[in-house]
């Protein structure tokens, strides 16, 4: 039996904590917040007692270096973001029952309070280390307070955690040649005392548990658990050197405090007793509650390995039933990056596209990287929402209640004999279990296109029987063909309130769908009775012109331009020269007369150039990518007069154009910064 499938009296939902060094962008949304969303708001449409528990991660060192660069405190920038995060969150739809933070006063009791209960029942090693140790900023520096060169690949920028250009972890003490990015100066090694949490303790039971007892869970998140049992667990550090986190709630731990990944899940603990103070550990610690908790493939180890391991290690609640977890999402083919500001924002979405809530959520569920990871377009978002929420889902709702006013001035008309139509009525009467089926096992790009199948189901059948046709000769038939019609407009309502949460409430409005309707009407052909009013149309989407995506395009290229120019490095020098070989080189400036493309070759560009000689010099250079013939003729450049002819598409060139490479590949052709004479030598 699966048992991810059995009853339970109530379902804990939470969600990976963002970093609050930074908005959220849609790589999160699709790997954990949609997701999360529309299995919560599926629950509680089936009145399942389910709460959605999200916040703010607001410890750790990157906090601490945006704060020191930033020149303000960590709580600036913990407030800052936590407050962008949250109320982006609320904008976008995702229906938490509490968002908090860990750095509430709650939070720090909870996180103290659970390491206190670890540490008096002896489940803690005790060890000493030697760590780099900066004597003018008189701190141990964290792994992010050093840099170095990396010992695999030579980058002298890495961090003491991991190097960034070929994406080995590393510890502080491998690098090569470190320093202190707070002072610049070369760290000492001195000891220093920490608590571990003995994970190889606990690797038996979490062998059972996860190998034998949830083979029903994803393939990635099954996959990369066996992978790290296999491999054999090692005790993790739970505190660390550093003045920003809950503080260690021992004797003998000044300037110490929780490390961040054993702090921050205790928020899902913590933001749950903030919620519910006096009945929070029914959710938590009773065997008939459902814990199930939404990540990213980044986490699976920190929610699958480590975090089980400190709630068997507290001995008093209960594990997860699941941990489904997304791949990564990727953005017109390059990974998403925060420190390459390579991402859509959601704070800068909402702003770009006001009212477009829905189209988000659509698009990101339709394209979850749910098994791989998959790549976000703006050419996709658009079309996606032109061609299917638009022209399919908007489209079958807008006719079928036009017509309605138009017929019956916005009352159901009566069903009549449906019985000519019960292939089409069985057929989306199945919608519901197909539904369940896919949100249950926490597929949801498959349940949402489901949804969306019963749209198509509705225009085919509007297409089929053509009611505008049928109403002069047979106009009973027509009550009951846009009678169905309507009862499918309210399926519709029902079947995308998980996805579509503000399209969902709209047409409800629309429809006056009765207060009771819920998930179990799903699948029904008597929701709207006879003589039920309805209201005026009103469109649920809008086309996405192509000028609001090209603005989109645009923006990412001056993103990609910027990082380009930031991590330009110059190529190395070419190998010395005798000052007598670089005489021979006889540079000079010419004046360009004529330019044209050369036919047949995309690169290339022809020249006429006044040489200063009396006669025009021809010379072919590649540069038709960046320039239009027409914008040259006049200018004067630097050209090599001495290098010997070459034939390019059949034309002698008689020099080489000087130019300068930009990081993006692009090339500028030099020239003086005022009038020469043509002819003169370059010195």
């Amino acid at each position: 039996m699966n048992k991810d499938n059995k009853k339970y009296n109530r379902v804990l939902v939470t969600t990976a904590l963002p970093y609050a060094n930074g908005p959220v962008h849609i790589g999160h949304l699709a790997g954990v917040y949609i997701p999360a969303d529309i299995y919560t708001r599926y629950l509680r449409l089936k009145h399942i007692d389910v709460i959605l528990i999200g916040g703010s991660d607001e410890h750790g060192v990157p906090i601490t270096i945006k704060a020191r660069n930033e020149g303000v405190t960590p709580q600036d920038i913990v407030d800052r973001y936590h407050k962008i995060i949250k109320e982006s969150f609320e904008e976008l739809g995702i229906s938490f029952d509490i968002y908090s933070r860990t750095t509430s006063d709650i939070h720090k009791e909870m996180a103290s309070n659970f390491f206190r209960t670890l540490y008096d029942k002896g489940e803690f090693v005790e060890k000493t280390s030697m760590q780099l140790y900066d004597e003018q900023a008189n701190q141990f520096l964290a792994d992010r307070y050093v840099v170095g060169t990396c010992p695999h690949c030579g980058n002298d920028g890495a961090y003491g955690d991991q190097c960034e250009k070929c994406g080995t972890s590393l510890a502080a003490t491998d690098l090569i040649n470190p320093h202190s990015t707070i002072t610049g100066s070369v760290p000492v090694l001195r000891e220093t005392k920490h608590w571990y949490l003995p994970l190889d303790k606990w690797e038996p039971k979490l062998r059972k548990w996860i190998l034998e007892d949830h083979k029903e869970w994803k393939t990635n998140v099954y996959g990369q658990c066996k992978s790290w049992l296999d491999m054999g667990l090692q005790p993790r550090a739970v505190s660390r050197d550093l003045n920003w986190g809950v503080p260690v709630p021992v004797e003998g731990a000044e300037g110490k405090v929780l490390y961040v990944w054993f702090d921050a899940p205790i928020g899902y603990i913590s933001n749950t007793k903030e919620l519910l103070p006096d009945s929070w550990e029914k959710y938590w610690k009773e065997p008939d509650s459902k814990i199930v908790h939404f990540i990213g493939k980044d986490n699976i180890v920190f929610h699958c390995i480590v975090f089980p391991s400190m709630l068997m290690a507290d001995g008093s609640y209960q594990l997860p039933e699941n941990v489904p977890a997304n791949e990564f999402l990727n953005l017109e083919g390059d990974k998403i990056s925060t420190s390459r500001n390579w991402a859509v924002w959601l704070h800068e979405y909402l702003k770009d596209f006001p009212g477009k809530q829905d189209v988000l959520r659509y698009v990101l569920t339709a394209n979850a990287p749910e098994t791989k990871d998959n790549d976000f377009t703006w050419r996709d978002f658009q079309a996606r929402n032109n061609n299917e929420l638009v022209a399919i889902l908007g489209n079958f709702i807008n006719r079928v209640l036009v017509l309605t006013h138009k017929y019956y001035n916005g009352v159901i008309p009566a069903q009549g004999d449906a019985s000519k139509y019960s292939d089409i009525i069985a057929e989306f009467a199945s919608v519901k279990d197909e539904l369940e089926n896919y949100i249950e096992n926490y597929r949801f790009r498959d349940a949402l296109r489901e949804a969306m199948n019963l749209a198509r189901i509705g225009n085919k059948f509007l297409a089929d029987t053509e009611p505008w046709k049928l109403i002069k000769t047979n106009p009973d038939q027509v009550e009951t063909i846009m009678n169905i019609a309507l009862q499918i407009s309210a399926n519709l309502a029902i079947a995308f309130e998980p996805f579509l949460p503000f399209m969902a409430l709209k047409l409800k409005n629309i429809l006056n769908l009765p207060q009771n309707v819920s998930w179990d009407n799903l699948g029904s052909i008597d929701i709207l009775p006879h003589g039920h009013v309805i209201n005026q149309p009103q469109l649920l989407f809008e086309k996405i012109e192509d000028s609001e995506i090209d603005a989109q395009i645009q923006r990412l290229q001056r993103i990609k331009k910027e990082n380009e120019l930031t991590n330009f490095r110059p190529q190395v020098i070419a190998p010395t020269i005798d000052f007598s070989e670089f005489e021979k080189i006889d540079m000079r400036v010419g004046t360009i007369k004529e330019c044209a493309k050369v036919p047949k070759a995309d690169k290339l560009l022809f020249f006429k150039i006044d040489d200063g000689t009396g006669t025009e010099r021809t010379i072919v250079s590649g540069i038709a990518k960046y320039y239009n013939p027409e914008d040259l003729v006049g200018k004067q450049i630097c050209f090599v007069a001495n290098l010997a002819p070459r034939k390019l598409k059949g034309i002698e060139s008689q020099g080489m154009i000087l130019s300068a490479q930009n990081p993006d590949g692009s090339l500028i052709v030099i020239g003086p910064q005022c009038p020469v004479q043509p002819g003169s030598q370059v010195k």
